[in-house]
Protein backbone atom coordinates (compact mmCIF):
# COMPACT_ATOMS: atom_id res chain seq x y z
CA UNK A 1 0.00 0.00 0.00
CA UNK A 2 2.58 2.28 0.89
CA UNK A 3 4.81 1.13 -2.38
CA UNK A 4 1.59 2.01 -4.18
CA UNK A 5 1.17 5.82 -2.42
CA UNK A 6 4.28 6.38 -3.30
CA UNK A 7 4.17 5.75 -6.67
CA UNK A 8 0.49 7.73 -7.16
CA UNK A 9 2.69 10.55 -5.43
CA UNK A 10 5.54 10.67 -8.12
CA UNK A 11 2.91 10.46 -10.97
CA UNK A 12 0.59 13.67 -9.14
CA UNK A 13 4.38 15.54 -9.31
CA UNK A 14 5.57 14.68 -12.50
CA UNK A 15 1.99 15.83 -14.12
CA UNK A 16 1.99 18.92 -11.98
CA UNK A 17 5.63 20.15 -13.28
CA UNK A 18 4.54 18.87 -16.28
CA UNK A 19 1.43 21.16 -16.73
CA UNK A 20 3.98 24.24 -14.82
CA UNK A 21 6.69 23.63 -17.89
CA UNK A 22 3.80 23.79 -20.29
CA UNK A 23 2.58 27.18 -19.37
CA UNK A 24 5.97 28.48 -18.48
CA UNK A 25 6.88 27.92 -22.36
CA UNK A 26 3.25 29.48 -23.59
CA UNK A 27 4.35 32.83 -21.64
CA UNK A 28 7.35 33.32 -22.42
CA UNK A 29 6.47 32.67 -26.42
CA UNK A 30 4.05 35.32 -25.63
CA UNK A 31 6.45 37.63 -24.12
CA UNK A 32 9.35 37.25 -25.99
CA UNK A 33 8.32 39.37 -29.18
CA UNK A 34 4.81 38.54 -29.51
CA UNK A 35 3.04 41.35 -31.72
CA UNK A 36 -0.31 43.19 -31.02
CA UNK A 37 -3.02 41.63 -32.89
CA UNK A 38 -5.35 44.50 -34.70
CA UNK A 39 -7.85 43.08 -36.60
CA UNK A 40 -10.07 45.74 -39.59
CA UNK A 41 -12.97 44.65 -41.91
CA UNK A 42 -12.25 45.70 -45.31
CA UNK A 43 -14.09 45.29 -48.58
CA UNK A 44 -11.84 42.76 -50.85
CA UNK A 45 -11.19 45.84 -53.74
CA UNK A 46 -9.63 48.16 -52.95
CA UNK A 47 -9.72 48.23 -49.26
CA UNK A 48 -8.01 44.96 -48.31
CA UNK A 49 -5.65 45.24 -50.78
CA UNK A 50 -4.52 48.63 -49.75
CA UNK A 51 -4.14 47.17 -46.29
CA UNK A 52 -2.23 44.76 -47.60
CA UNK A 53 0.80 47.34 -48.68
CA UNK A 54 0.60 48.29 -44.84
CA UNK A 55 0.86 45.04 -43.48
CA UNK A 56 5.29 45.10 -44.06
CA UNK A 57 4.76 48.64 -42.26
CA UNK A 58 2.73 47.71 -39.03
CA UNK A 59 5.06 44.41 -38.41
CA UNK A 60 8.07 46.58 -37.69
CA UNK A 61 5.80 48.86 -35.75
CA UNK A 62 5.19 45.11 -33.84
CA UNK A 63 1.93 45.19 -35.00
CA UNK A 64 -0.02 42.04 -36.63
CA UNK A 65 -2.65 43.59 -39.09
CA UNK A 66 -5.32 40.85 -40.12
CA UNK A 67 -7.85 41.55 -42.66
CA UNK A 68 -11.47 40.33 -42.24
CA UNK A 69 -12.94 40.85 -45.54
CA UNK A 70 -16.54 41.57 -45.79
CA UNK A 71 -18.25 41.86 -49.82
CA UNK A 72 -20.84 44.16 -48.43
CA UNK A 73 -21.68 47.54 -46.70
CA UNK A 74 -23.90 46.32 -43.88
CA UNK A 75 -20.94 43.58 -42.23
CA UNK A 76 -18.18 45.86 -41.73
CA UNK A 77 -20.19 48.36 -39.23
CA UNK A 78 -21.98 44.86 -37.28
CA UNK A 79 -18.70 43.48 -36.69
CA UNK A 80 -17.10 46.55 -35.39
CA UNK A 81 -20.31 47.54 -32.93
CA UNK A 82 -19.86 44.24 -32.02
CA UNK A 83 -15.86 44.26 -31.30
CA UNK A 84 -15.01 41.36 -33.48
CA UNK A 85 -12.95 43.86 -35.04
CA UNK A 86 -10.76 46.38 -33.92
CA UNK A 87 -11.80 48.55 -36.94
CA UNK A 88 -13.00 49.16 -40.54
CA UNK A 89 -12.03 50.24 -43.72
CA UNK A 90 -14.53 50.59 -46.57
CA UNK A 91 -16.64 53.51 -45.86
CA UNK A 92 -16.81 57.38 -46.14
CA UNK A 93 -18.17 60.29 -43.75
CA UNK A 94 -21.44 60.55 -44.77
CA UNK A 95 -22.16 56.86 -45.16
CA UNK A 96 -20.72 56.50 -41.61
CA UNK A 97 -22.90 59.70 -40.29
CA UNK A 98 -26.13 58.16 -41.54
CA UNK A 99 -25.20 54.92 -40.44
CA UNK A 100 -24.40 56.23 -36.59
CA UNK A 101 -27.78 58.21 -36.65
CA UNK A 102 -29.95 55.12 -37.93
CA UNK A 103 -28.50 52.16 -35.82
CA UNK A 104 -27.30 54.37 -32.65
CA UNK A 105 -23.71 54.07 -33.07
CA UNK A 106 -21.18 56.30 -32.33
CA UNK A 107 -18.36 55.63 -34.56
CA UNK A 108 -15.68 57.25 -34.87
CA UNK A 109 -14.31 58.41 -38.53
CA UNK A 110 -11.05 59.44 -39.51
CA UNK A 111 -7.37 59.43 -41.33
CA UNK A 112 -9.03 60.22 -45.05
CA UNK A 113 -7.31 57.22 -47.57
CA UNK A 114 -8.30 57.30 -50.83
CA UNK A 115 -11.64 58.39 -53.09
CA UNK A 116 -13.61 55.79 -55.13
CA UNK A 117 -14.93 57.70 -57.93
CA UNK A 118 -18.58 56.81 -58.76
CA UNK A 119 -19.55 56.39 -62.65
CA UNK A 120 -22.18 55.63 -65.26
CA UNK A 121 -21.55 52.81 -66.96
CA UNK A 122 -23.75 51.27 -69.75
CA UNK A 123 -23.34 48.45 -71.99
CA UNK A 124 -26.03 49.74 -74.76
CA UNK A 125 -24.74 53.42 -75.29
CA UNK A 126 -21.12 54.76 -76.12
CA UNK A 127 -22.06 58.47 -74.84
CA UNK A 128 -24.96 59.34 -72.50
CA UNK A 129 -27.01 62.19 -75.28
CA UNK A 130 -27.53 58.64 -77.02
CA UNK A 131 -29.42 57.36 -73.52
CA UNK A 132 -33.14 56.97 -74.72
CA UNK A 133 -36.25 58.52 -73.29
CA UNK A 134 -37.81 56.26 -70.78
CA UNK A 135 -34.25 54.80 -70.01
CA UNK A 136 -33.84 52.25 -66.92
CA UNK A 137 -30.81 52.86 -64.72
CA UNK A 138 -30.18 51.35 -61.34
CA UNK A 139 -28.43 53.59 -58.50
CA UNK A 140 -27.05 52.02 -55.47
CA UNK A 141 -29.96 51.67 -52.79
CA UNK A 142 -27.82 52.41 -49.86
CA UNK A 143 -29.32 56.32 -48.41
CA UNK A 144 -25.87 57.72 -48.83
CA UNK A 145 -24.84 56.42 -51.79
CA UNK A 146 -28.28 56.89 -53.78
CA UNK A 147 -27.68 60.35 -52.99
CA UNK A 148 -24.37 60.55 -54.11
CA UNK A 149 -25.29 58.62 -57.76
CA UNK A 150 -28.46 61.20 -58.15
CA UNK A 151 -25.89 64.21 -57.45
CA UNK A 152 -23.66 62.13 -60.03
CA UNK A 153 -27.20 62.08 -62.50
CA UNK A 154 -27.63 65.93 -61.47
CA UNK A 155 -24.36 66.94 -62.40
CA UNK A 156 -24.57 64.35 -66.28
CA UNK A 157 -27.79 67.03 -66.79
CA UNK A 158 -29.98 63.63 -66.67
CA UNK A 159 -31.90 65.45 -63.73
CA UNK A 160 -32.60 67.98 -61.26
CA UNK A 161 -32.78 67.68 -57.65
CA UNK A 162 -34.70 69.54 -54.83
CA UNK A 163 -31.55 70.36 -53.09
CA UNK A 164 -28.67 70.88 -55.52
CA UNK A 165 -26.05 70.21 -53.16
CA UNK A 166 -27.63 67.92 -50.51
CA UNK A 167 -25.87 64.85 -49.37
CA UNK A 168 -29.71 62.81 -48.51
CA UNK A 169 -31.48 63.09 -51.33
CA UNK A 170 -33.65 60.43 -52.41
CA UNK A 171 -35.58 60.03 -55.96
CA UNK A 172 -38.76 61.41 -54.47
CA UNK A 173 -36.24 64.64 -54.59
CA UNK A 174 -36.39 65.10 -58.48
CA UNK A 175 -38.09 67.84 -59.97
CA UNK A 176 -36.46 67.89 -63.51
CA UNK A 177 -36.30 64.51 -65.38
CA UNK A 178 -36.46 65.35 -68.88
CA UNK A 179 -35.90 61.86 -70.22
CA UNK A 180 -37.86 60.19 -68.04
CA UNK A 181 -35.41 57.94 -66.94
CA UNK A 182 -36.81 55.03 -64.77
CA UNK A 183 -34.74 54.97 -61.84
CA UNK A 184 -34.27 51.29 -60.06
CA UNK A 185 -32.35 51.68 -56.66
CA UNK A 186 -30.80 47.92 -56.22
CA UNK A 187 -27.99 46.65 -53.69
CA UNK A 188 -24.31 48.24 -54.81
CA UNK A 189 -23.16 44.91 -54.96
CA UNK A 190 -25.62 43.51 -56.97
CA UNK A 191 -25.60 46.41 -60.17
CA UNK A 192 -22.19 44.97 -61.74
CA UNK A 193 -24.36 41.81 -62.15
CA UNK A 194 -27.44 43.68 -63.78
CA UNK A 195 -26.05 46.16 -65.83
CA UNK A 196 -27.11 43.65 -68.96
CA UNK A 197 -30.82 44.23 -68.29
CA UNK A 198 -30.10 47.94 -67.81
CA UNK A 199 -29.80 51.37 -70.20
CA UNK A 200 -27.45 52.45 -68.06
CA UNK A 201 -26.22 51.96 -63.99
CA UNK A 202 -24.56 54.34 -61.38
CA UNK A 203 -21.69 51.86 -60.10
CA UNK A 204 -19.20 52.63 -57.27
CA UNK A 205 -15.50 51.78 -57.81
CA UNK A 206 -14.70 48.92 -55.46
CA UNK A 207 -17.94 46.93 -57.52
CA UNK A 208 -16.55 48.24 -60.83
CA UNK A 209 -13.20 47.34 -60.74
CA UNK A 210 -13.69 43.49 -59.68
CA UNK A 211 -15.95 43.56 -62.45
CA UNK A 212 -13.44 45.09 -65.27
CA UNK A 213 -14.86 48.42 -65.24
CA UNK A 214 -12.52 51.56 -64.58
CA UNK A 215 -13.97 54.77 -64.02
CA UNK A 216 -11.25 56.61 -66.06
CA UNK A 217 -11.63 54.48 -69.30
CA UNK A 218 -15.16 52.79 -69.39
CA UNK A 219 -17.17 55.52 -67.25
CA UNK A 220 -19.70 57.53 -69.46
CA UNK A 221 -19.88 59.91 -66.83
CA UNK A 222 -17.24 60.24 -63.73
CA UNK A 223 -17.64 61.92 -60.09
CA UNK A 224 -14.76 65.10 -60.13
CA UNK A 225 -11.70 64.11 -57.80
CA UNK A 226 -13.05 67.24 -55.29
CA UNK A 227 -15.68 64.80 -53.88
CA UNK A 228 -16.78 64.67 -50.50
CA UNK A 229 -16.62 60.94 -50.46
CA UNK A 230 -13.27 60.02 -48.54
CA UNK A 231 -13.03 56.27 -47.61
CA UNK A 232 -11.30 56.53 -44.16
CA UNK A 233 -11.27 54.33 -41.34
CA UNK A 234 -14.03 53.76 -38.61
CA UNK A 235 -13.28 53.00 -34.68
CA UNK A 236 -15.62 52.66 -31.69
CA UNK A 237 -15.41 55.66 -29.78
CA UNK A 238 -12.45 56.03 -27.81
CA UNK A 239 -10.49 53.85 -29.92
CA UNK A 240 -9.20 56.42 -32.13
CA UNK A 241 -6.50 57.17 -30.14
CA UNK A 242 -4.97 53.53 -29.11
CA UNK A 243 -1.19 53.16 -30.22
CA UNK A 244 -2.12 50.46 -32.62
CA UNK A 245 -4.93 52.31 -34.77
CA UNK A 246 -2.32 55.29 -34.72
CA UNK A 247 0.37 53.36 -36.26
CA UNK A 248 -2.40 52.14 -38.60
CA UNK A 249 -3.55 55.75 -39.47
CA UNK A 250 -0.27 56.65 -40.27
CA UNK A 251 0.64 53.89 -42.31
CA UNK A 252 -2.38 54.07 -44.57
CA UNK A 253 -1.43 57.89 -45.25
CA UNK A 254 2.31 57.08 -46.41
CA UNK A 255 4.42 57.62 -48.90
CA UNK A 256 4.09 53.97 -49.87
CA UNK A 257 0.37 53.89 -50.04
CA UNK A 258 -0.10 57.04 -52.04
CA UNK A 259 2.40 55.34 -54.90
CA UNK A 260 0.53 52.16 -54.68
CA UNK A 261 -2.71 53.47 -55.06
CA UNK A 262 -1.32 55.92 -58.09
CA UNK A 263 0.26 52.81 -59.85
CA UNK A 264 -1.28 50.22 -59.12
CA UNK A 265 -5.17 52.02 -60.02
CA UNK A 266 -3.70 54.47 -62.58
CA UNK A 267 -6.94 56.92 -61.92
CA UNK A 268 -9.97 54.48 -61.17
CA UNK A 269 -8.63 54.84 -57.43
CA UNK A 270 -7.52 58.53 -55.81
CA UNK A 271 -5.47 59.39 -53.30
CA UNK A 272 -6.93 61.61 -50.77
CA UNK A 273 -4.13 62.58 -48.64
Amino acid sequence: MKKWLALAATAVLGASLLISGCGSSTNNASSSGSKEVLKVAANPVPHAEILEQVKPILAKEGVDLQIVEFTDYIQPNMALSSHEVDANFFANVPYQNNYNKDHGTNFVSFAPVHIEPLAIYSQKIKDLKDLPNGAKVAIPSDPTNSARALLLLQSAGLVTLKDPTGLTNTPFDITSNPKNIQITELEAAQIPRSIQDLDAAVINANYALPAGLNPTKDGLFVEKADSPYANLLSVNPGDENKPAIQKLAKALQSPEVKKFIEEHYKGAIIPAF
